[in-house]
C-alpha cells in the first residue's frame, strides 16, 4: 500500500499545489473516509490498513502544508511586485521622511524644554524653531519634487557660491556666533544659519554636474579629469569648515566628494589612494588639536571615571540613557538624563534621549527608517536615466545616511563622537532645511524612472483613491 501510494504521490502534490485543500475535502463523491486518490482514512487521518494517525501516508496532510507553502509564496511575490512598482521609492522616500520629521518635532518638543526652561526662555522656543523650520521646508520639499532636474543643474554654482560666501561670513568677528568653541553660526535676525549645512548640498550638486557635464564631453577616461576642479573645490568647502573647528562636517563633505567618485565609476587603485589620503588627514585634524584629542584617547581608554572625566561624560551618560530605556522605554517625556545629565541632548545625543523614552523599540524602529531611505535613495541612483540625476541621487542618499549612521555610532560607543546632527530628527533650523531640499530632489529623480511619469499620469485624483489602486495593483494576483 505504501509504495502504491508513494507512486501517487507526485501527482497528490501537483493536485494540492494547484487547488485549495478546502475544496479537495468538500469535492462531491468523496465520502468522509476517503481521499481523491482512492485510499481510505478516517477522520483522524488514520488509514483503514491501521496506518496511524501519524503514521505514513498523509496525502490530506501533505497537501494542506504544501497549499500553505503555495500561499506564503504568493504572498511573497505580491509584496515583491509591490516594491517593484515604479512609484515605489517615490512613496518610501515621501513616508520615511514624514516620519522622521513628526519623530523630530515630537523629540525635540520633549528635549529642548528642560534646556530651554534653564535658558530662561520658554518651554516651546526650540519647538517653535524647529516646527517653523518644518512648515517652510514642506512647501520647498514638495516643490522641488515636481521640479525638472535642469533647475538643480541651474542651481549648482549659485549654491557653490552662497556656500562659500557664507562659510567666510562666520571667520568675521561680530558676524559669526560661536558655541562649544566651534564657529558655525551666521545670524539672521532671530534666526541663525549654519552655512555648513548648505555647504554638503552643494557640493553634491556642484559635484554631480561637474562630472556629468565631463562625461558627456567624455573626459572622464583619464582619472586626472575626475579628480579636477572637483578635488579642490571640495577642499576649500572643506578647509573652510574646518577652519570653523567642525570637524564632523568635514568628515561628511570628504564622504559626499567620495561618493561622487565611487557611483562615476573612478579606477579602484585611484579611489583607494583617495581613502588612505583622506583618513589621514581626518586623523591629522584630529589629533591637531587638545580637544579633538581627548575625545580619541577617551574613546579607547575604558579605565577613566565618568565622573571626574569630562571627555568620557557625555559618552557614559549616553549609554545610560539607552540601557534604562529598556525594551519600550520609559515613556515620552520621561526622560531623566535630559535634566541636566546629558550634554547636547537636543542636537548631537537626540538618539539617546529616543533610546530612553521610547526604548530599544524605539531605536530599532528609527534605524529600520533610515535603512529604508538608504534603499529608496540607491534605488533612485540605479534606475533614473541621466548621469546627473544619478550622481547626485546616490550622493544626497549617503551623506544622510551616512550622518545618521555616524551619529547612531557615537552615541552607543562604536565610534568617536563627532557632533553631527541626527538628520530630520536632531534640533536645529539649517540641518533641517537643508535635508528636506535635498529629499525634495531626490524625490523628483524617483519621478524620473521608468514607467514613473506614466503611473503618475494614470492615478486616480482622491488621495484615498490613489492610495488603494496602488495597493491593490500591487497586490494583484497574476492571471486575474
Amino acid at each position: 500500500m505504501f509504495r502504491a501510494w508513494q507512486d501517487q504521490a507526485p501527482k497528490l502534490d501537483d493536485m494540492y499545489v494547484r487547488v485549495d485543500s478546502s475544496q479537495i475535502q468538500d469535492a462531491p463523491g468523496l465520502k468522509d473516509d476517503e481521499t481523491p486518490g482512492g485510499h481510505g482514512f478516517d477522520k483522524n487521518g488514520a488509514g483503514k490498513n491501521g496506518a496511524g494517525k501519524n503514521g505514513v501516508g498523509r496525502p490530506g496532510a501533505v497537501g494542506r502544508v504544501l497549499g500553505g507553502l503555495a500561499g506564503i509564496g504568493e504572498r511573497f511575490r505580491s509584496a515583491r511586485a509591490l516594491f517593484d512598482r515604479p512609484l515605489t521609492s517615490y512613496y518610501l522616500i515621501a513616508g520615511i521622511t514624514t516620519l522622521l520629521l513628526c519623530l523630530g518635532l515630537v523629540m525635540v518638543l520633549s528635549t529642548a524644554s528642560v534646556a530651554d526652561l534653564q535658558a530662561g526662555e520658554s518651554p516651546y522656543h526650540d519647538f517653535e524653531v524647529q516646527l517653523i523650520g518644518v512648515v517652510v521646508g514642506i512647501p520647498v520639499m514638495w516643490f522641488l519634487a515636481r521640479s525638472s532636474p535642469r533647475l538643480f543643474r541651474a542651481a549648482a554654482y549659485p549654491l557653490l557660491a552662497v556656500s562659500i560666501i557664507g562659510l567666510v561670513l562666520t571667520l568675521i568677528p561680530g558676524v559669526a556666533q560661536s558655541q562649544n568653541g566651534a564657529t558655525r553660526w551666521i545670524a539672521l535676525g532671530p534666526l541663525t544659519f549654519q552655512p555648513s549645512e548648505l555647504a554638503k548640498l552643494a557640493l553634491a550638486v556642484w559635484g554631480a554636474d561637474l562630472l556629468a557635464r565631463k562625461e558627456k564631453l567624455g573626459m572622464l577616461a583619464d582619472w586626472r579629469h575626475m579628480l579636477v576642479p572637483l578635488m579642490p573645490g571640495a577642499g576649500v568647502l572643506a578647509l573652510l569648515v574646518m577652519v570653523g573647528n567642525d570637524l564632523g562636517t568635514t568628515f561628511i563633505l570628504l564622504v559626499i566628494f567620495l561618493a561622487l567618485l565611487w557611483f562615476v565609476g573612478t579606477p579602484g587603485r585611484v579611489f583607494a589612494g583617495l581613502l588612505i589620503f583622506m583618513g589621514l588627514v581626518i586623523l591629522l585634524l584630529g589629533v591637531t588639536q587638545s580637544y579633538r584629542l581627548r575625545r580619541l584617547t577617551g574613546f579607547w581608554d575604558t579605565t577613566n571615571s565618568p565622573a571626574s572625566t569630562s571627555v568620557t561624560w557625555q559618552a557614559t551618560q549616553g549609554k545610560y540613557a539607552l540601557g534604562s530605556g529598556g525594551i519600550f522605554g520609559v515613556g515620552l517625556g520621561a526622560s531623566r538624563e535630559k535634566w541636566g545629565w546629558l550634554p547636547e541632548s537636543t542636537t548631537d545625543f537626540i538618539f539617546a534621549i529616543i533610546g530612553e523614552e521610547l526604548g530599544l523599540v524605539g531605536t530599532l524602529c528609527v534605524t529600520f527608517l533610515y535603512g529604508g531611505l538608504a534603499f529608496a535613495g540607491l534605488r533612485v541612483a540605479r534606475r533614473v536615466p541621466d548621469t546627473f540625476s544619478r550622481l547626485l541621487a546616490a550622493a544626497i542618499t549617503v551623506w544622510i545616511v551616512l550622518q545618521a549612521v555616524v551619529n547612531i555610532g557615537a552615541v552607543i560607543g562604536v565610534i568617536p563622537i563627532t557632533g553631527v546632527p541626527l538628520p530630520l530628527v536632531s534640533k536645529g533650523l539649517s540641518s533641517v532645511l537643508v535635508t528636506m531640499v535635498g529629499l525634495g530632489m531626490l524625490m523628483s529623480f524617483a519621478r524620473q524612472e521608468p514607467g514613473a511619469s506614466q503611473a503618475l499620469a494614470a492615478r486616480p485624483p482622491v488621495t484615498g483613491g490613489r492610495a488603494l489602486s496602488w495597493l491593490r495593483q500591487g497586490t494583484r494576483h497574476r492571471g486575474t
